[in-house]
C-alpha cells in the first residue's frame, strides 16, 4: 500500500513540475528543431493533462506522504502518539487591541478527532487559563476551577480541532469524504483545491501547492462568517512537516497570529492533564 501510495505522489509530483526546455547549442538543421519542438509541446501539455486527471484521493495520499516525510498515516501515527507545543499566540478582541499570551497545547492522539484529547492553556496576568476536550466534551479551567466555556470561545476552540490540518491529513480515519473543487492559481501558485466534509457536515477547503503538496491555506463557513487561515514557516519536527507560524481571518479581518517556539513528539502527557477535577 505505501508504494502505492508513493508511486501516486510521484506521478503527480512530476506532473505538476515545470517542464525543462532549455537547449544550450544552436542546430542548424531547421527540421531537427521543428521535431524537438514538437516533442516538447506535446509533452508538456501531457504533463499538464496528467495533473488535471489526479483525484482527490491522489492528492490527499500525495499530502500525507509529505506531512509524515513520505512514511504516510502510518509514520505520522508512530511519531505523533502524544503532542507538546509551545508558543505564542496574539489575538484581536471585541475592542480591536491585540492581547499576546504564552499557550501550551498537549494531545493524546486518538483513533480518530473524536476520541482525541486536547488541552490548551494560556497565561494571562490575572491567571492561567485552560480549555480542554475529552471524550468528543469542552470545558474550561481558570487557575484550576472547571466553568463552561462561552459558546463563542467553545466554538472557536473547536474550530481548531474541525477545521485543522488534521481534518486533511486524517480524513480516513474520521470518515470523511473528499471532494476536489478545482485547480487555481493565487499570486502565481498553482493549487489543488480540495473539500474535506466529515461525518457532522463540517466542511473545511483546503489549498494545496501543486509543486510542494504542502496546505497553504484553508477556508471555512461558520454563523454566516468566512474564516481563512494560512500557513507560513514549514519546517520538520522529527521528521514530520509542521507549519511553525499560522494567520486566522474572520471575513478579512484578521483575528488570530499563532507562533510556534516548540514542539515535540512522542513525550509522556499525564491523563490527569484532560480531567474536569
Amino acid at each position: 500500500m505505501r508504494l502505492k501510495y508513493f508511486v501516486i505522489f510521484v506521478v503527480l509530483l512530476l506532473s505538476s513540475a515545470p517542464l525543462v526546455s532549455a537547449q544550450d547549442a544552436t542546430v542548424k538543421d531547421e527540421k531537427v528543431e521543428a521535431t524537438k519542438s514538437n516533442k516538447k509541446s506535446g509533452e508538456k501539455k501531457q504533463s499538464a493533462d496528467a495533473g488535471k486527471s489526479a483525484t482527490a484521493d491522489q492528492i490527499a495520499e500525495s499530502v500525507i506522504f509529505i506531512y509524515g516525510s513520505l512514511g504516510g498515516r502510518d509514520y505520522l501515527k508512530q511519531i505523533r502518539k502524544t503532542t507538546i507545543e509551545r508558543g505564542k499566540i496574539s489575538l484581536i478582541n471585541a475592542e480591536g487591541k491585540t492581547e499576546q499570551s504564552n499557550y501550551e497545547r498537549l494531545i493524546m492522539r486518538g483513533d480518530n478527532l473524536e476520541k482525541e484529547r486536547i488541552r490548551v492553556d494560556q497565561e494571562y496576568p490575572n491567571g492561567r487559563f485552560a480549555m480542554i476536550f475529552n471524550n468528543d466534551k469542552v470545558f474550561g479551567l481558570f487557575n484550576d476551577a472547571v466553568f463552561s466555556p462561552r459558546e463563542d470561545a467553545s466554538k472557536a476552540f473547536q474550530n481548531q480541532i474541525w477545521h485543522g490540518l488534521e481534518a486533511l491529513l486524517r480524513y480516513k480515519e474520521n470518515g470523511a469524504a473528499l471532494s476536489l473543487v478545482k485547480r487555481e492559481k493565487l499570486m502565481n501558485v498553482d493549487f489543488h483545491v480540495l473539500d474535506v466534509t466529515d461525518k457532522q457536515n463540517r466542511k473545511t477547503r483546503f489549498y494545496i501547492s501543486s509543486k510542494t503538496y504542502r496546505v497553504m491555506m484553508l477556508e471555512y463557513e461558520q454563523d454566516a462568517v468566512k474564516y481563512r487561515r494560512k500557513f507560513y514557516d514549514y519546517n520538520y519536527a522529527q521528521g514530520t512537516l509542521v507549519p511553525f507560524r499560522s494567520v486566522l481571518w474572520a471575513n478579512d479581518k484578521q483575528i488570530e497570529e499563532t507562533n510556534i517556539q516548540t514542539i515535540s513528539f512522542g513525550q509522556k502527557v499525564a491523563e490527569d492533564a484532560f480531567k474536569e477535577s
